[in-house]
């Protein structure tokens, strides 16, 4: 006899480890406390943490790439699979665009813009690449970036001005800036009279500083210059609202900290630019001001779509704030220990509201690679080495289920290199 779904749920409890039940009571004994105090709250993350499947076999702190998925998020992605695979085509034929556009639904309420301006594509370079190449381009327009930008969507401007002749203006970032007004002039001072568009990252990758989006938008803008925000590092990270950025295109993976299976990005296109843009992959189902003219995808795995729902549930029941908290405390936690530690440099701003989980710190007798080469080798801690723009140490990227004796582990080690 067939499970139903609920009874399928019930039947992992013992596998996932931590029950709705347990859930629902963790949550209920944290109700009254604020999302500070919550953050340093030991006891809850530690019983949070029996609800994913976390390695013994290393200290885990390179979750910028890939967040691994909460076993409840797991579970019920793997369910989607076995759902699907048991009607196959008559899913896909009957009821696959319904449920997407569910989904859609559910994230455009998530980060707060309208599913009209919103799809789910397969990760933040899809998205960005998607915008890129189509911009009806001109020789000699003109696009401003930065060297900290993600090397996809730099590779996609090289080809633009192989093909099309285009100029690529790149600033470069400082680690430690004295304030957003240093930022803004920074990418001010390199707009011209061409300038089409200006691109920058809502979160750098490789160093985890926040930029003053709304700030560079609202510059540009005045300029009459468009703004493409990379926010591969953003959604599910802090809290913010679309609109509020003042964007006009905005990309995000949604495996990385919205805790999503591999395979589901995000891209929001500001309901007046739809039209100008052209879909990456032929499409005349669609309108010209159809968001969907860009989300034509074939037949791809949509049960990675379903799971995204999932994903979002998981992560409205922890609450972004007490995400967010908790992701800023970890950060906080260990880079305050070696900031001013001699033969160590930390590569993230101190202040708070310039960073959030992601930190980069180098040492300064080690290559980045030779640093991330004897952490995992001699201490067993997964990192990921940086050595360009400026940015030379090991990105190091907590999560939710990461625990304070982990990072100690980390200080231990960098003082003990240093």
């Amino acid at each position: 006899m067939l499970l139903n779904k609920r009874q399928f749920v019930q039947s992992l409890t013992g596998l996932i480890g931590l029950s709705q039940s347990n859930m629902d009571s963790l949550l209920r004994k944290i109700s009254s406390q604020t999302p500070v105090q919550v953050a340093q709250d030991e006891a809850f993350w530690g019983e949070l943490r029996k609800g994913f499947t976390v390695t013994n076999d290393f200290i885990h702190l390179e979750n910028g790439y890939y967040i691994l998925a909460s076993n409840e998020v797991l579970e019920a992605y793997i369910q989607h699979i076995r759902d699907i695979n048991a009607i196959s085509s008559r899913y896909m034929r009957t009821r696959q665009f319904d449920d997407k556009l569910a989904v859609r639904k559910q994230l455009a309420e998530l980060v707060g813009a309208s599913y009209e301006e919103v799809i789910i594509t397969r990760n933040t370079t899809e998205s960005l690449d998607t915008i890129i190449s189509g911009i009806d381009w001109k020789a000699g327009d003109e696009v401003v970036m930065a060297m900290q930008d993600y090397g996809a969507m730099v590779d996609m401007f090289k080809q633009q001005a192989r093909r099309y002749g285009i100029v690529n203006r790149i600033i470069s970032i400082p680690n430690h800036p004295a304030s957003d007004e240093e930022i803004v002039a920074l990418y001010e001072n390199a707009i011209t009279p061409k300038t089409r568009l200006l691109m920058l990252c809502h979160i750098i990758n490789v160093t985890g500083h926040i930029l003053p989006v709304r700030k560079i938008a609202d510059m540009a803008h005045a300029k009459g210059v468009e703004v493409m925000v990379d926010g591969a590092h953003a959604v599910g990270h802090f809290d913010f609202k679309l609109p509020d950025l003042h964007c006009d295109y905005y990309g995000s993976s949604l495996h990385k900290w919205l805790g999503c299976p591999l395979g589901a990005g995000m891209l929001y296109v500001k309901k007046d630019k739809i039209k100008q843009i052209w879909p990456l992959l032929g499409e005349t189902g669609y309108p010209d001001d159809d968001i969907r003219k860009l989300n034509h995808t074939g037949t791809h795995p949509v049960h990675t779509d379903l799971a995204l729902a999932d994903a979002i549930k998981f992560h409205q029941k922890i609450g972004i704030a007490r995400k967010e908290a908790r992701l800023r405390y970890l950060q906080t936690y260990w880079t305050s220990q070696v900031r001013n530690h001699p033969g160590i440099v930390v590569n993230t701003p101190a202040d708070p509201a310039r960073h959030g989980a992601i930190g980069n710190v180098g040492v300064e007798k080690l290559k980045p690679a030779e640093l991330a080469k004897i952490l995992m080798e001699r201490y067993k801690i997964w990192t990921v080495a940086i050595d360009y723009a400026n940015v030379h140490g090991v990105r190091v990227t907590p999560h939710l289920f990461t625990t304070t004796q982990d990072l100690d582990a980390l200080v231990k080690a960098l003082k003990e290199l240093a």
